[in-house]
């Protein structure tokens, strides 16, 4: 098709698609999942493995990059990805860790305010963290955890979630993308809400840091936590992090430990806690340096890419994706919401034969992503997937159901990330 062989020339983030690992003849469309390993983010791990193989303890303050300040240096150039000032960012941790940091810090239950509103479409790892946080405050979830209603089984309306915002509410915790249907929640509409009522607002930015541009601060948010490793292509298990509004800087760290205290006297080893300045404070043990070498590759790359231009394409990819699939798959159910400013970087199909489908897809040199009951997840990532690759996609796609090449295999589910 002529109009997609101009967009590929038009690409001005196409340069970066020969940096990343991919096998010939493969499309990859689970970077909301796992991205793939970029060239820069190889030669971090590599030289941050040189880094301990010849200074050994002396890595911490020597070399290209000194594990001491790695993660406050590395923080400072993620703040921007996520709208935030420097100081309101830490890279550390995983989401469900920092979720228990963030609630341990800010939630501070009363006799009047003690219920935590999460939505029931949230990825299950923030529900049971705070569930099983809840408990460790001697509070029982069934009634201190309630759950925003979905009225489709794929998304959460606003009106839904104002509704929901009751006197008794603390904390509102939500995904700012929904991971099963690629929902994009609106999030300063949701937290200016919130506030009126004198609730906290927190968000699980997992499926659109590096994907989409945010203003946590200038949108008053009170934390935020994320992972790395999806569109950010961090790598398997790659180090998180967290946002705290310079608003909340006086807490103490509900959990506290010795990378949280203040770096002039973190080796004075008194039994005296002396916070760090910032979000610094809330770290807990000794960064895990190979987790977050890939991130120093990785973040170069959206630096010099931009992650208005990033968010563009990725809104020019998925909004092909879904006009082909809609032109050429009726029997394909598209549960993402239409509107650009309501969607993340993923498109969501619903199809009884899901997890066949995802299978027969693998066999065709595409992969995708299941999520059970009935979801294919399709993600076209603006680093590395040219408009030619939706319409290959799509065209496979094609191929295995009017053939039918699904029936091939079982429905049973897969373990998936």
């Amino acid at each position: 098709m002529e109009k997609i062989k101009q967009q590929d020339q038009k690409d001005t983030l196409a340069r970066f698609k020969k940096e990343f690992f991919q096998p010939e003849n493969q499309i990859y469309m689970d970077g909301n999942s796992l991205g793939l390993m970029s060239e820069r983010a190889e030669k971090k791990l590599f030289a941050l493995a040189e880094s301990w193989k010849h200074h050994g303890i002396e890595g911490w303050t020597e070399g290209e990059h000194p594990w001491f300040t790695l993660a406050e240096n590395l923080s400072e150039r993620i703040a921007p990805l996520v709208g935030a000032g420097a100081h309101e960012v830490m890279v550390t941790g995983s989401i469900t860790s920092n979720i228990h940091q963030m609630l341990s810090t800010v939630y501070q239950p009363s006799a009047e305010r003690s219920v935590i509103l999460v939505d029931e479409l949230n990825f299950p790892s923030d529900i049971y963290a705070v569930e099983s946080h809840l408990r460790l405050r001697g509070q029982n979830p069934e009634t201190a955890m309630r759950k925003v209603k979905s009225r489709d089984g794929y998304t959460i309306s606003f009106d839904d979630i104002a509704e929901g915002l009751a006197e008794d509410v603390a904390v509102l915790l939500l995904p700012s993308v929904l991971y099963r249907s690629g929902q994009l929640l609106p999030i300063r509409k949701i937290t200016e809400a919130a506030h009126e009522k004198g609730i906290l607002v927190g968000f699980d930015l997992a499926h659109s840091i590096g994907a989409l541009p945010h203003e946590l601060h200038d949108d008053g948010v009170d934390f935020a936590v994320w992972c790395h490793y999806k569109y950010m292509n961090s790598g398997p298990g790659g180090t998180g992090g967290l946002y705290l509004h310079e608003r909340h800087h006086h807490l103490l760290p509900g959990i506290a430990g010795w990378f949280g205290s203040d770096k002039a006297k973190q080796f004075d080893m008194d039994h005296s806690f002396v916070k760090a300045d910032g979000a610094g404070a809330y770290q807990v043990g000794t960064p895990n340096i190979f987790s977050m070498a890939p991130l120093l590759g990785s973040v170069e790359i959206f630096e010099e890419a931009g992650i208005g231009n990033v968010r563009q394409k990725s809104l020019e990819l998925t909004r092909l994706m879904r006009e082909l699939i809609a032109e050429q798959l009726p029997m394909l159910k598209d549960v993402t919401p239409g509107a650009d400013e309501e969607r993340g970087g993923h498109i969501a199909l619903a199809h009884e034969e899901a997890a066949r489908i995802c299978k027969a897809l693998k066999a065709e040199g595409v992969v995708p992503d299941f999520r059970a009951p009935d979801i294919i997840r399709l993600a076209p990532i603006a680093l590395y997937t040219s408009f030619q690759d939706v319409e290959d996609m799509v065209g496979r796609l094609k191929r295995i159901m009017d053939q039918e090449l699904f029936k091939n295999f079982t429905n049973e589910r897969n373990v998936v990330a």
